[in-house]
């Protein structure tokens, strides 16, 4: 039996988990290029796997076709949007997904872009280097209004770990009316800080909706790149009426758009997960998964 492991960095931080595949006799084959996989590469690499620990490569219709052993894929995180659900039903392939592993780690990077952020930790450092003795003014957290997009687990998370700096928490979840405090244009309205935590790929903050914001809002994205309207985002950047933006899941990968001429743009390259305690989890538990759905 062979896996095929589209994740890049699989077993890396741990062995454990490999390990686990090789005791019972499974022929693990890693991502050769340590990249994200194109499609045309993806469907070479998985064309003879019975079963796939998957990152973000493309899984449509056109690959999971050409995969005709392909039993089971197991993502390694939450997003699915890579993942071509229905496709996969008529296929009999049974898809699973690690949606507890990366809470924990996802809602402290979140909270540590907001802080270096507030306190220009970024340019500070960059002007000691430089040699250049700047002092320049930050901004605490303690009574901001914090507005959350999406309020799952790594929603419920990031504030929990946000409530310290006693914040005043505002909600809207379009899936979960109930743990919504305010309605989406409200809160744009008013909100000084907004953290994305929602799931989909429909565009939520579109160009009108990110010109209704106040003048200083700083924004943080953890989820989705096309939950923002990129093109609106870098002028409001570039203009100076959204005073900082940090992103993490960007809207293409690796990432080589027009925000990379803002200096008040933080770009992370999708490493919220980077823990290796959260990798650690996130690769054993999908490695059960599969185990369980290649039953083996």
């Amino acid at each position: 039996m062979k896996v095929a492991v589209g994740a890049s960095s699989y077993a890396k931080a741990d062995k454990k988990a490999i390990e686990l595949l090789k005791s019972k006799g499974i022929e693990v084959i890693l991502n050769p290029y340590g990249r994200k996989l194109t499609e045309e590469e993806t469907i070479l690499h998985i064309k003879d796997a019975d079963g796939l620990l998957a990152g973000l490569e493309p899984l449509n219709y056109n690959v999971l076709s050409q995969a005709p052993k392909l039993k089971a894929i197991a993502r390694i995180g939450i997003g699915m949007d890579n993942v071509d659900i229905e496709s996969a039903k008529k296929l009999n392939i049974k898809v699973s997904n690690t949606p507890s592993a990366p809470t924990a780690a996802v809602a402290e990077m979140t909270l540590t872009a907001l802080l270096a952020i507030a306190r220009n930790l970024i340019s500070a450092n960059e002007n000691v280097h430089n040699k250049q003795w700047t002092k320049e003014l930050g901004f605490s957290l303690t009574n901001k209004n914090i507005f959350f997009i999406g309020y799952g687990a790594i929603g419920r998370k990031t504030a929990e770990l946000m409530k310290i700096f006693n914040p005043n928490i505002m909600i809207y979840d379009k899936y979960n009316t109930e743990v919504s405090t305010h309605g989406l244009e409200d809160g744009l309205k008013n909100a000084d800080i907004i953290t994305l935590h929602a799931s989909g790929k429909d565009e939520i903050l579109t160009k009108d909706l990110l010109g209704i914001t106040k003048k200083g809002v700083v924004i943080l994205n953890s989820a989705r790149g096309g939950l923002i309207n990129e093109d609106a985002l870098y002028d409001l950047l570039k203009s100076g009426h959204i005073k900082a933006f940090w992103g993490d899941a960007l809207w293409e990968e690796p990432y080589n758009g027009k925000l990379l001429e803002c200096n008040n743009a933080i770009l992370t390259p999708h490493v919220c997960t980077y823990t290796t305690d959260c990798r650690e989890d996130m690769e054993m538990q999908a490695t059960l998964n599969l185990i369980r759905d290649l039953d083996v």
